[in-house]
């Protein structure tokens, strides 16, 4: 309702494509309500600020190509790595940063460039600011540089924060970040989280911090290409696995489809009985579909890009040690009238089994991936996968051979790219994203069951219900004797008096 009014109300000379967004993004609208407090008045001159700041610096013009190359080279601002909450980091290397009026707008832009160019990969996914001010002095104090940085969460990228976590500040900028708080507001002064050496990785792990504020991170800013998340192959391509993972591989191999075979074959049994008892006859093609249930492919949401509807849209959810869940089903449907090839790539190379990994998908048909955790390791909130996607114009799928070809060729243009993160499922696992007891079980429980549970539930809430209401009766017992005990002792205190005097 408040999205809908929000919407009519805008009216702003603007860009058309802000616009175009606004009327087509409730998630948008949605980041400036929260941001706001659902005061729609507020929420509303917002969206007009923001409009207007994103009209006077061409933030939907703004590309690599529009920004001067050595602002990229120096270093002073990326993104890289995540959070121990898996939100992406947005770095501000302080000490590279030096005052200067006449290249500030030029700087404001690069924010702003970085800014939108997350926003529009990761839909609109907050971000962990980090200011390292190791090694920085008197000279890289520019306090309307930070308050642009500032204003750009506060004002114009709704709901976009997390955190600012700020590494080693020096003693000589303690009064200059006492304005900045005043910037940020009642509402976001508990998002400054002021770190050092010892306490830094409260917030971000080592593995995503460098070597001098404690980490083991080996990355290294660099310029061209523009830094992105350090995607690579994964251990499982779609030809065989060789070298040390071959003889491992097989054995998991053998016994998944060991386990399977156990399965089906008590299913089977099951459902024999079933049939008996209750006259049910069903064809042999029915029997043979129910061992992979409906489950193993239906997601809770689905990402509907130009080549490739992809299921889930967002997350894969991996168990923890403890559930033991290992492996998760990504689902691609390729809705053009061309062959699209695709391949996957992770940020955790050395985790992840993928297969296939680098293959193409037919027109019209769906295609199942299989993603799986290798060894020992455990998912991690920090983990990223990356599909893309791009058609082909060749009439049926192709080899191996032909794809490599095609990925050299291919211009990056015409790509599609999606990004999954990792969800980390500590004690029940959500439904259908995993495999390992989705994909190859016995069907769920009957409604007998459901209905059976559901009717015990509700003869513990009664006698819940019951033990409330009998303590709320003691309770208010309790204080009318109460009542009473005061009264008789001031009564009696009272025939004391009168009777002394």
């Amino acid at each position: 309702m408040q999205i809908s009014l929000t919407k009519r109300n805008i009216d702003l000379e603007t860009e058309p494509l802000d616009v175009e967004r606004l009327q087509q993004d409730d998630k948008w609208i949605e980041n400036y309500l929260i941001w706001r407090h659902d005061v729609v008045d507020d929420t509303l001159k917002m969206i007009d600020e923001s409009f207007q700041w994103r009209k006077e610096y061409t933030v939907n013009d703004l590309t690599e190509s529009v920004i001067p190359k050595w602002l990229f080279e120096s270093g002073s601002l990326f993104l890289h790595g995540y959070d121990k909450e898996g939100y992406k980091l947005f770095w501000f290397r302080v000490k590279h940063h030096i005052r200067d009026p006449k290249q500030q707008l030029e700087k404001k832009k690069l924010v702003a460039f970085w800014l939108e160019h997350y926003a529009k990969r990761d839909h609109g996914k907050p971000l962990t600011v980090v200011f390292d001010m190791s090694e920085t002095g008197i000279s890289h104090i520019d306090l309307d540089f930070v308050r642009f940085i500032v204003n750009c969460f506060t004002d114009y990228y709704p709901n976009f924060l997390t955190k600012i976590v700020i590494f080693e500040m020096p003693w000589i900028m303690n009064a200059a970040f006492k304005i900045v708080k005043g910037w940020l507001g009642p509402d976001a002064i508990s998002m400054l989280k002021f770190t050092n050496k010892s306490d830094v990785q409260e917030y971000i792990s080592g593995e995503y911090l460098p070597p001098h504020m404690g980490g083991t991170d080996s990355f290294k800013y660099s310029y061209p290409p523009l830094v992105d998340d350090d995607f690579q192959t994964p251990l499982c391509e779609n030809g065989p696995i060789t070298s040390e993972d071959e003889h491992e591989s097989k054995e998991e191999i053998d016994a998944d489809t060991k386990e399977t075979g156990e399965l089906n074959e008590t299913q089977n049994l099951n459902q024999k009985k079933m049939n008996s008892v209750e006259q049910i006859s069903k064809s042999e093609e029915t029997d043979k579909t129910e061992i992979k249930p409906k489950n193993a492919k239906k997601a809770l949401t689905t990402f509907k890009g130009s080549l490739l509807h992809i299921s889930p849209a967002e997350e894969l959810y991996f168990g923890s040690k403890e559930t033991g869940e290992k492996k998760c089903l990504i689902v691609l449907t390729n809705v053009t009238k061309n062959v699209v090839a695709f391949k996957v790539r992770t940020t955790a190379p050395e985790k992840y089994r993928v297969k296939p990994s680098n293959s193409s998908c037919e027109p019209g048909t769906s295609l199942d991936i299989i993603v799986s955790l290798h060894g020992g390791f455990a998912a991690s909130l920090q983990d990223r996968f990356l599909i893309m996607a791009a058609e082909m114009d060749q009439p049926s799928a192709a080899g191996v051979p032909e794809l490599t070809q095609f990925w050299k060729e291919v211009p990056r243009t015409k790509v599609m790219e999606h990004r999954l993160r990792c969800h980390v499922v500590e004690s029940s696992k959500p439904f259908s994203l995993t495999l390992k007891e989705n994909a190859f079980n016995i069907p769920a429980k009957t409604n007998e069951d459901l209905h059976i549970q559901l009717t015990h539930l509700l003869q513990i809430n009664k006698r819940l219900q019951e033990q409330i209401d009998r303590c709320l009766w003691f309770q208010q017992l309790s204080i009318v004797l109460s009542l009473l005990s005061v009264t008789v002792v001031a009564f009696c205190f009272y025939l004391m008096y009168t009777q002394r005097s």
